[in-house]
């Protein structure tokens, strides 16, 4: 007897890593190659957002929030999911709904990357970093971050 398939749920998240230079850490997929972002994934089933992103931001980097400075912007976007990655997805679906957080490290650092998905690490200023992302709402969160804090978000100097 087969498995029954499982498909991704199409709700993610986005955790943009940064330090408050500002420099913001971006990771380079390995398929496809040259794909650069922040710290992304889905939701698995029962997860709420916040669980997700402290999972991925632990899988993709090593990093853990041990000082309670995750910060969940209480926004979302919505967005038309990449076609070589339908697949992944129940059929009928072609939308996601991404949930974004941030980050804020005292320094850069290096961190250990998830061998099976990523293959290399950049921290960068804001210009470059926006420039470098594939997604929209990835260069968005750079941008707005780079020009005022989120509410609520703690910040070195503060």
């Amino acid at each position: 007897m087969t498995a029954p398939v499982r498909f991704k749920l199409p709700v993610s998240v986005l955790v943009v890593v940064h330090t408050a230079a500002p420099e913001f850490l971006l990771l380079e997929r390995i398929s496809p190659a040259g794909f650069w972002q922040s710290v992304t994934g889905s939701l698995e089933p029962g997860e709420t957002p916040r669980e997700a992103a402290l999972r991925e931001l632990e899988e993709e980097t090593g990093l853990a929030d041990d000082c309670g400075q995750l910060v969940d912007w209480r926004h979302c976007n919505r967005f038309e999911i990449h076609p070589d990655w339908r697949g992944r997805y129940a059929p009928d679906v072609t939308h996601n709904t991404e949930h974004v957080f941030s980050l804020c490290l005292p320094a850069a650092r290096p961190v250990r990357l998830a061998a099976a998905e990523h293959r290399a690490q950049a921290w960068l200023p804001p210009a470059a970093a926006a420039a470098k992302v594939f997604s929209w709402t990835n260069r968005d969160a750079i941008l707005h971050l780079a020009r005022a804090p989120v509410p609520g978000a703690r910040r070195r100097d503060d």
